[in-house]
C-alpha cells in the first residue's frame, strides 16, 4: 500500500467529500471526518493498516468549485502540508451550468476548470508523497443526458492532468458506472449527486483501489 507510516492523507472537495465533517479542521476524533468516503477511508486504513497510523484530513466545503479551492489553497492545503493529497471537484462546476442556467457568474467552463486544476496540481505536487486525481461524477447511465455528457467530459480533463503530471487517477464514474448495472440510480443517490453509504463506499473504494489497499 502506497500510503506510509506516519503520513497525513488530506482529501479536499465539495459537498461529497465534506459530508459534514467538523471545522475548521476535519479529523478522526468525534466524527470530524464527516459520514461520506473519508470517513470510510480512514476506517479502512485504520482497521487494516493499524501500524501505519496514518492521519486522515477532510478539507472538503459544500457547493465549492474549482476556483474556491484555488480561493482556498493556501490555508486548507498548503499550510497543513500533507504527504499525500487528494482531489475530488467538479461535480458544482458542472452542476451550477445546469440549475443555475440565467447566473454565468456561477459557472465554470471547461476551460477554466482545466487551467485552474493544473495550477493547482503543478502548484503542489512538488511538496507531496503522492496526488491522487478523484473525478466528478454524476449518478445517471444515460451518456446522452446532456449533465452526464458534460460530466465526462470534465472528468476526461481530469484523466488528461493526472496522465500528464503522473498522478494517480481514479475514474470514480466508472465505479459507479459498474453499480448502476445492477441498481437503480436513485438507489445509490437521491438526486444523482449526493451519494448514500453505498455510494460512498463505491468511492472510498475506487479510491483505495487506486493507492494499492490490500485486504
Amino acid at each position: 500500500m502506497k500510503i506510509e507510516t506516519g503520513q497525513t492523507l488530506l482529501m479536499i472537495g465539495d459537498s461529497i467529500t465534506d459530508a459534514g465533517r467538523a471545522r475548521p479542521v476535519g479529523e478522526r476524533a468525534f466524527g470530524g471526518l464527516g459520514q461520506g468516503y473519508v470517513c470510510y477511508v480512514d476506517a479502512l486504513l485504520g482497521a487494516v493498516y493499524p501500524d501505519r497510523q496514518i492521519r486522515v484530513i477532510n478539507m472538503g466545503v459544500s457547493g465549492n468549485t474549482v476556483r474556491d479551492l484555488k480561493a482556498r489553497w493556501q490555508s486548507d492545503v498548503l499550510e497543513l502540508r500533507p504527504d499525500w493529497l487528494s482531489i475530488m471537484i467538479g461535480i458544482n462546476d458542472v452542476w451550477r451550468q445546469f440549475d443555475a442556467p440565467l447566473n454565468p457568474t456561477l459557472h465554470v467552463y471547461a476551460e477554466e476548470y482545466e487551467e485552474t486544476l493544473e495550477e493547482l496540481v503543478v502548484q503542489t505536487k512538488p511538496l507531496l508523497r503522492g496526488l491522487v486525481l478523484m473525478t466528478p461524477f454524476y449518478i445517471e447511465p444515460n451518456r446522452e443526458d446532456a449533465m452526464r455528457a458534460m460530466m465526462d467530459r470534465y472528468g476526461a480533463i481530469v484523466r488528461g492532468i493526472a496522465e500528464k503530471h503522473g498522478a494517480y487517477f481514479v475514474d470514480t464514474q466508472a465505479a459507479f458506472d459498474e453499480v448502476m448495472r445492477y441498481s437503480y440510480p436513485a438507489s445509490i443517490a437521491w438526486d444523482r449527486v449526493h451519494p448514500n453509504p453505498l455510494g460512498h463506499m463505491v468511492l472510498a473504494r475506487a479510491f483505495l483501489q487506486a493507492v494499492d489497499f490490500r485486504w
